[in-house]
């Protein structure tokens, strides 16, 4: 298995299985000299870790990051930065019945197929349980970022039927933790728990859409053909696992209207130039303009649903699986942390990869 790695100068490598010892990383190209917060590391960490309330994955970890090397003194010095975090609650009898079975929709038929072997307990490499080390990874970049000013906030903007219908500037983004869901409506967020809890109640889960703000960037990220920022925003989406869909600016919304109405009108504002509009997403020709850069996630329902349902076993024969374990009803709430952290990997990335454009 290869393409473990994430990045072009800011690099990240992963390993790791969901029912083994550990899951941990190397980051390579992190600058020197960055002050780095642990307590922030943490609290990222937390963040999405399981066990964090009723609509979440019941399994209870720590989930406390020890870094091995590249920070001394409390300071990034340049070096790769090795980290681990141990897994400590794994219940891989749970796993057991389905060590034969392919589950609809999930990485098992495929991954067998693939390399003739699979780690049954939890997914192994394809469960969610990696997605430790990019939170890691992003909390790093994000302590880098802040010091050119530049803030990502992630949020839930739909779960199911329920979704917010106002921009994101109509929202206080500043209150997602006020909640369970991360969402920045508080009444809403309320409706989404509920059918959250009702639908886990069912033994079934649901889908929805996680929102992105990117404040601060600079003008400038990106490049013009195949290093556009938006494909490589869009390449680390969709990299998280239950990911479906990428759009960023209107996307997909308002293709009735004309160019004439959907252009973003340039003006002099004093010394500067500014925009009327930013359907663009703060991203036009694959480089950045310095607005904010804003896009949508689309995650699927979990694939793991604990009622019965038809499958076949690793012979093709058919039988009936019913899934035990725990499993999250809706990522949503534990993958806005993801999405801020690949969000953030990526644009520390391209933001170093800025720097070699001049001498």
């Amino acid at each position: 298995m290869y393409n473990n790695t994430f990045g072009n100068i800011f690099r990240l490598t992963s390993f790791g299985e969901s029912h083994g010892k550990a899951i941990g990383g190397v980051i390579d190209g992190f600058p020197a000299g960055i002050a780095i917060d642990m307590d922030f590391i943490q609290q990222e960490l937390v963040r999405r870790r399981p066990g964090q309330s009723s609509i979440t994955t019941a399994r209870k970890e720590a989930d406390e990051v020890e870094f091995l090397s590249g920070i001394y003194e409390g300071v990034s010095t340049g070096c790769p930065i090795g980290f681990v975090v141990w897994n400590t609650n794994q219940h891989s009898n749970d796993y057991d019945n389905m060590k034969d079975v392919f589950r609809p929709s999930h990485a098992d038929f495929t991954y067998t197929q693939k390399y003739g072997i699979r780690d049954h307990r939890g997914g192994g490499r394809s469960s969610a349980r990696e997605t430790i080390t990019r939170v890691v990874g992003g909390a790093l970049a994000k302590l880098a970022l802040k010091q050119l000013g530049i803030r990502i906030t992630a949020f839930t903007s739909q779960v199911g039927t329920f979704k917010l219908d106002k921009d994101y500037t109509a929202y206080d983004l500043s209150t997602i933790e006020n909640n369970p869901v991360r969402c920045p409506d508080q009444e809403l967020a309320q409706q989404m728990a509920d059918y959250i809890y009702k639908t886990k109640g069912e033994g079934d889960t649901i889908g929805g859409v996680i929102s992105c703000v990117i404040q601060g960037c600079p003008i400038g990220l990106g490049q013009p053909v195949y290093g556009k920022l938006h494909a490589a925003l869009g390449n680390a989406m969709l990299s998280i696992n239950a990911v479906k869909g990428f759009e960023y600016g209107q996307g997909f919304g308002h293709m009735e209207m004309k160019g004439s109405q959907q252009n973003d009108i340039f003006y002099r504002d004093g010394d500067k130039i500014g925009f009327r509009t930013n359907r663009s997403g703060g991203i036009q020709g694959g480089i950045s303009n310095g607005q904010d850069i804003y896009f949508r996630v689309a995650f699927k329902p979990v694939a793991t649903v604990l009622m019965e349902q038809p499958t076949v076993d690793i012979h093709g024969n058919e039988t009936i699986l019913k899934a035990r374990g725990r499993h999250d009803p809706c990522v949503l709430p534990r993958a806005v942390p993801i999405v801020e952290a690949m969000a953030a990997m990526t644009i520390l990335d391209y933001y170093l990869l800025n720097k070699t454009t001049h001498l």
